[in-house]
């Protein structure tokens, strides 16, 4: 499978991983260590490799929305790391105004559509960005991230239903991390699987190996196809791992260690820096100018959010949604 993929694509992967990697470790760091982050905090460390794979396999105008952890997807679709750092410190030159938090980024610009913490809404919204894109005549397709505990939401089942009968070119893509919080998925389903849920509405799916780049690249490739030339939808159950806790204050009692350290030994930026460096793609050297332009990256995000301002508090009742003449609404 590997020879499928150019040099390029591996160090692109490798960059990009890491990035993700070595922000996250930062942010949890100013958690942690120093308060200058609060609230939630929900790391994609484990997962980067579905990330890098969705980025290959498809184009800058194709959207993405996903659910609460959205650190790793925002930084790949393009969401600087200093307005993505600012975020989670609260600045005003946050992703979100500062206002969002770490379950709320955006990157309207570069077709980042959130960061949602009900637990299943995106589904049914990255249905309507479907809609909208085959409405506008685009060849776009939307990719639908979710993890396997909103697969239990009604939301699915409804957009499923809609998107097979409009044929809409969208890409759902369970992240199953194995845990919904801390509840396996065994215990909360008779199905297991959860790409069988698609059988139901008659929509093609498949199980993929979410610690392999090239996998998760392959597979959202004909998937996107599919959506481009006006097949409909795919569901796509990405099986992957994460190394962390369910949000920063799990402490993961549900789990032995054993069974993260044997996840471990499957880490895909490992995995992929090996073969970058079995086939001669990038010498050490090489690799090291990468990795310190990603740890630069990440230094200067730290300053630019500690540097950032706090929002004025004439921001707070701004971008809130109103409706003057909702007719329920009581002086």
């Amino acid at each position: 499978m590997a020879t499928k993929f150019s040099k390029e694509t591996y160090l692109y992967w490798y960059e990009l991983m890491q990035l993700i990697r070595q922000f996250e470790l930062m942010a949890e760091e100013k958690y942690k260590m120093e308060g200058k982050i609060r609230g939630f905090f929900h790391a994609y460390i484990g997962q980067e490799a579905i990330a890098a794979g969705c980025m290959t396999a498809t184009k800058p105008d194709d959207p993405f929305i996903t659910a609460y952890r959205d650190h790793g997807l925002a930084l790949s679709k393009g969401v600087s790391a200093n307005a993505c750092m600012a975020e989670l410190y609260g600045k005003a030159t946050g992703a979100a105004k500062g206002k969002g938090g770490s379950m709320h980024f955006f990157g309207v610009d570069v077709k980042f559509f959130g960061g949602h913490g009900i637990v299943g809404a995106q589904i049914g919204t990255g249905a309507g960005l479907a809609f909208a894109e085959k409405y506008k005549g685009t060849d776009n397709a939307v990719l639908t991230f979710f993890g396997d505990g909103a697969a239990r939401q009604g939301m699915l089942h409804e957009t499923f239903n809609l998107a097979m009968l409009w044929k809409l070119p969208v890409v759902f893509i369970c992240e199953n991390n194995n845990y919904a919080m801390g509840t396996s998925v065994e215990r909360t389903s008779n199905v297991v699987d959860i790409y069988k849920l698609a059988d139901a509405y008659e929509m093609p799916a498949d199980s993929i190996d979410g610690m392999s780049p090239e996998a998760v690249h392959e597979a959202v490739a004909r998937a996107v196809k599919r959506a481009r030339q006006g097949d409909g939808p795919t569901l796509l159950e990405i099986k992957t791992y994460r190394y962390k806790g369910h949000s920063i204050s799990d402490p993961q009692k549900y789990r032995t260690k054993e069974e993260v350290d044997e996840y471990k030994q499957r880490d895909p930026i490992q995995t992929v820096l090996q073969t970058i460096l079995t086939k001669k793609y990038a010498t050490q050297e090489e690799i090291d100018v990468i990795n310190k332009r990603v740890n630069d990256t990440v230094a200067e995000s730290v300053k630019f959010a500690e540097s950032s301002p706090w929002p004025d508090d004439s921001e707070v009742l701004k971008d809130v949604y109103i409706d003057a003449n909702y007719p329920f609404i009581v002086d």
